[in-house]
C-alpha cells in the first residue's frame, strides 16, 4: 500500500514540477531584460505587455513595473495587449492605476488577430490613448459569472419573474431615438434576477463613465456590455470607440506628439518630441512569473491535491517527514492562490472529500464502495472548483482527466492488493511462521534468527553458523524452531 501512496504522490509531483520546469527560460530571459532596463536613466517611452487572462499576477506585474519605469524616467507608457478577459478586482485596480496615472497609458492592441475582450475592453476605454492594430477585436464586455466581470446576464427573451412596471398608456406616434433607447433599457433592464440587473447596471454605469471621461462613444460601450457587441479596429476608429489604428508601435508613435488627452481630470496633450524617445520594453521579473505562475488555476489546482494527498500519506505512515512537510507547503500556496482566484467552495469541498474517501479505503474493507465515491467526487469538485468563464481561468478537462486516472489506477491496486490478501489461504495465529525462510543473526550465546526484518528467538538440533539460511519448523510461543535449508 505505501508503495502505491509513494507512486500516486510522486506522479502528482511530477506533474507541478514539469508545469514549473517550462517557464525556467522565461525567467531568466526577465530577468535579463529587468537588468537592460535598470540601465535606462532617462526619458523613453515604457513598453509593457498583458498577453492572456487578466489575473492578480497581471495587476502586480503592471503596477509595480510601471512605477519603476517613471522612477527610471518613462514619460510614456504603452500596454501592448492580446486578452480574453479577466477578474474583477484585478481590472479595476488595473484601471484605477491608470486613472491616478501623472504620465499617458496607451493601450495598444497588437498583433494583428489579437483581442481585448471583456475586462480588456474597460481598460481599453480606461487608457489616455486606444489604439489597435488592423485585424483586431474589442468589445464582448458582457459580464458573466466570476469572469471577465462580475455575475451573469440572462439571456435575452429569458422572461422576468418580477412584475413589469411599464405602464399600460404608451405614447402613440413618438418614434424618436431617445424614446426607443429608453424603451429598450427598460426592457433590458427587467430581464434576469435583481443580482444581476444590479451587476449589468453597476458595469454599464462604470464603462460609461470611462466613456465620458476621455469623450469616446458612451452608448456603444454600453451596448458592448448589454449585448456583447464587439468591433474591428476600423470600426471602433469610425465610431469613436478608439483614438489610433496603427499597423506598428512607429506608426502609432508617429500619431501621438501634441495628441490632446484627459490626463487627471485636465485636458493635457503629449509632448510634441515623444515619437523621438526610446522604447524599452520592461519583462515580467521573477517575482511575476512565480506569482502569475502560483496563480494559475492548474497549478493551483495540482498543488492543492498534493497538499491533500501528502497529508493524508503522512498520517498513513507517521515519521516519513518528506510528504508532511511537502504537503504542508502545497497546501498552503494553493490556499494563497484560491483566495485570490473565483472558486466554488462547494467544489473545494468535494475534491477535499473525494481525496479522504480513497484513502479510507486503505483503512476500511468496502470492497470499493469508498474508493469509487471518491473518484465521482474528486471528478466533479474539479470541474467545479473554478468558477469562471474566461478561458485560461479554468482548470482544463484533461489535467482532471489525468488525475482522475491516477485516482483510479491507485483505486485499482487498492482493491488488487486488498482481493489478493483475501484469496489467500488462512492459516492459525500460532502456525503464521511455519514455512518462512530466515537467517542465523546471532549464534551465542543465545540463538537469534531474522524472519522478514524481525528478529526471533530460536532452537536447533544442529549447529548453525553466522549468516546461515534456516528454515521455521515449528512455532511455540515466542520461539521458533528452525532447521538448515
Amino acid at each position: 500500500m505505501e508503495q502505491w501512496c509513494r507512486k500516486a504522490l510522486f506522479l502528482l509531483w511530477m506533474l507541478f514540477f514539469a508545469q514549473t520546469s517550462a517557464i525556467a527560460q522565461e525567467v531568466e530571459s526577465a530577468d535579463s531584460a529587468e537588468s537592460a532596463a535598470a540601465d535606462v536613466e532617462k526619458s523613453h517611452i515604457a513598453q509593457l505587455t498583458i498577453d492572456g487572462p487578466i489575473g492578480p499576477a497581471t495587476t502586480d506585474y503592471l503596477i509595480r513595473t510601471s512605477d519603476k519605469a517613471r522612477e527610471k524616467g518613462a514619460r510614456l507608457i504603452i500596454i501592448d495587449m492580446d486578452t480574453p478577459g479577466g477578474l474583477d478586482a484585478a481590472t479595476r485596480d488595473i484601471i484605477q492605476h491608470i486613472l491616478a496615472s501623472e504620465i499617458p497609458y496607451v493601450t495598444y492592441v497588437t498583433p494583428a488577430g489579437a483581442r481585448a475582450a471583456s475586462a480588456g475592453t474597460y481598460i481599453l476605454y480606461a487608457s489616455h490613448v486606444a489604439a489597435m492594430t488592423p485585424s483586431t477585436t474589442l468589445g464582448a464586455a458582457t459580464p458573466v459569472q466570476m469572469g471577465g466581470m462580475p455575475g451573469q446576464q440572462e439571456p435575452p427573451g429569458q422572461p422576468s419573474n418580477e412584475p413589469s412596471d411599464k405602464s399600460e398608456k404608451e405614447v402613440e406616434g413618438d418614434t424618436s431615438d431617445s424614446v426607443q433607447r429608453d424603451e429598450s433599457e427598460k426592457s433590458a433592464d427587467r430581464s434576469g434576477s435583481a443580482m444581476e440587473r444590479k451587476v449589468i447596471n453597476d458595469s454599464v454605469a462604470y464603462i460609461r463613465g470611462l466613456a465620458q471621461r476621455h469623450g469616446r462613444n458612451a452608448d456603444w460601450a454600453e451596448k458592448a456590455v448589454r449585448d456583447a457587441a464587439t468591433l474591428t479596429a476600423q470600426e471602433a476608429l469610425k465610431e469613436n470607440v478608439i483614438d489610433v489604428v496603427a499597423d506598428n508601435q512607429q506608426g502609432l508613435l508617429q500619431q501621438l506628439p501634441n495628441r490632446e488627452i484627459v490626463l487627471l481630470g485636465e485636458q493635457q496633450k503629449i509632448a510634441a518630441d515623444i515619437a523621438e524617445l526610446p522604447v524599452v520594453a520592461y519583462a515580467p521579473d521573477w517575482r511575476n512569473e512565480l506569482l502569475s505562475l502560483i496563480t494559475n488555476p492548474q497549478i493551483a489546482y495540482i498543488l492543492l491535491l498534493i497538499g491533500i494527498y501528502g497529508l493524508i500519506f503522512e498520517g498513513y505512515s507517521p515519521g516519513a517527514i518528506v510528504p508532511g512537510v511537502v504537503g504542508v507547503i502545497c497546501l498552503l500556496l494553493a490556499f494563497y492562490a484560491l483566495q485570490v482566484l473565483p472558486i466554488n467552495y462547494a467544489g473545494l469541498a468535494l475534491i477535499i472529500v473525494g481525496a479522504l474517501l480513497i484513502a479510507a479505503e486503505l483503512f476500511v474493507p468496502s470492497f470499493g464502495a469508498l474508493g469509487i465515491g471518491g473518484v465521482i467526487a474528486l471528478v466533479i469538485g474539479s470541474v467545479m472548483l473554478i468558477d469562471s468563464d474566461v478561458p485560461g481561468m479554468r482548470v482544463s478537462k484533461g489535467l482532471i482527466g489525468s488525475i482522475a486516472a491516477v485516482s483510479g489506477l491507485a483505486l485499482f491496486g487498492i482493491l488488487y492488493a486488498v482481493g489478493r490478501s483475501l484469496r489467500k489461504p488462512k492459516v492459525a495465529a500460532n502456525q503464521a511462521m511455519v514455512g518462512r525462510a530466515a537467517v542465523v543473526d546471532q549464534v551465542a550465546p543465545q540463538l537469534l534468527v531474522k524472519v522478514g526484518g524481525e528478529i526471533w528467538s530460536a532452537h536447533c538440533n544442529e549447529p548453525l553458523t553466522l549468516g546461515q539460511s534456516v528454515i521455521v519448523t515449528a512455532e511455540q510461543g515466542l520461539m521458533l524452531q528452525v532447521e538448515p535449508v
